[in-house]
């Protein structure tokens, strides 16, 4: 949890006022058809404005309730996000509309592990040369991360069934599997081994006050901000469905980009969080937000889509092809490596981005 102390004290009147505007706009779109431009314009601005703030109030929300169910309301708020984002592509039952999960669930990993643990060690290593976090916690993080990504993304390949599908039952079964990790992967975080995610630095400048309580009244308003900016969230995600396919084919771009851009507006409020961390010498921090994210992006929006696929009857592949497997595999050991003493510097950080500018540049030309 990475939330500045100062500002949960604030009543949300920014907050208020983009929730308003996304129902304002909503109510006024039948007047705004004739102006595509402006339309398409408007609604993306307003559905990032509703990701930042629906992420902010689970925060707030998670700060009031405290541990382990602050860490679950962030991320419940993030895969509704996430889900809802994927399932209006997936409903749209355009060609190609099954690997849509897939191809998002793989390019957040891949920006957790490379884009946004790179940023946060080359940000890290600039301003204070060399940081440190808890190696229990890190590995603990990881050895989840490597076996949720190859029993959702690797292992369908290798079943008897026609791959990169799994059949019902074995769709159901590595749903249930990975919401089982998950959760004993809070309940260690936020539970039984706490320790392992916390580190002290004394050269810490953060000037946060972690411990801080927000007051009854914001506490108020985020409960009433959060559920509906997610339900704007999801409103918007399905009115920009269409507009997001046309400017991927109109850019050149393989479909499968459309999960490169869902999981990175999904993932930038968390990874300017974890930046953010990383300046102010809270490595620790930016590692437990970036790594409880992927596994939150696997170990939650997988069971949500597998039940959805299932009660819907549509198709979902999930398998990934070997060229995206070679980044995964390669992604997976150099951030075992990367976390394999407990400090890290500035190269670690430039390897990991040098890894996501190869990821971003093969999923535009392929």
């Amino acid at each position: 949890m990475s939330i500045d102390g100062r500002k949960i004290g604030r009543f949300p009147w920014v907050s208020c006022a983009i929730v308003g505007a996304g129902i304002l706009f909503l109510a006024a779109s039948q007047l705004m058809t004739q102006n595509y431009a402006l339309t398409i314009g408007l609604e993306t601005f307003l559905l990032g404005a509703m990701v930042f703030t629906a992420v902010h109030h689970a925060e707030i929300l998670a700060v009031k309730v405290g541990e382990p169910y602050g860490s679950i309301i962030l991320a419940l708020a993030v895969t509704i996000i996430e889900t809802a984002l994927i399932i209006s592509q997936m409903l749209a039952e355009k060609p190609g509309a099954e690997f849509i999960g897939r191809d998002t669930v793989f390019s957040a990993v891949l920006i957790v592990l490379n884009g946004v643990m790179g940023v946060c060690l080359v940000i890290g290593g600039a301003r204070h040369h060399e940081q440190g976090f808890k190696l229990d916690g890190a590995g603990a993080a990881l050895s989840v991360i490597a076996t949720l990504t190859v029993f959702a993304l690797i292992m369908p390949n290798y079943t008897t069934t026609t791959g990169p599908y799994y059949s019902t039952a074995q769709l159901a079964f590595v749903g249930t599997v990975s919401l089982i990790l998950y959760s004993v992967f809070v309940f260690v975080q936020t539970v039984s081994h706490r320790n392992y995610f916390s580190y002290d630095t004394e050269t810490s400048d953060s000037g946060v006050d972690h411990h801080s309580v927000p007051p009854a009244t914001v506490v108020a308003a985020s409960s009433v901000l959060l559920p509906a900016a997610l339900i704007l969230v999801v409103v918007f995600s399905k009115l920009l469905s269409q507009p997001i396919d046309e400017m991927i084919h109109l850019a050149g771009l393989p479909k499968a980009f459309v999960g490169v851009i869902i999981a990175g507006l999904v993932l930038l409020p968390e990874g300017i969080a974890a930046s953010n961390a990383a300046a102010r010498n809270d490595l620790q921090t930016s590692l437990n937000l970036a790594l409880g994210s992927a596994i939150a992006t696997i170990g939650l929006t997988i069971p949500v889509l597998a039940g959805f696929a299932i009660w819907n009857g549509a198709p979902l592949a999930l398998g990934i092809d070997s060229r995206s497997t070679v980044l995964l595999v390669l992604s997976v050991f150099v951030s075992s490596v990367t976390l394999a003493t407990g400090r890290t510097t500035i190269l670690q950080g430039a390897v990991h981005l040098v890894i996501f500018g190869v990821f971003l540049f093969l999923a535009a030309f392929p």
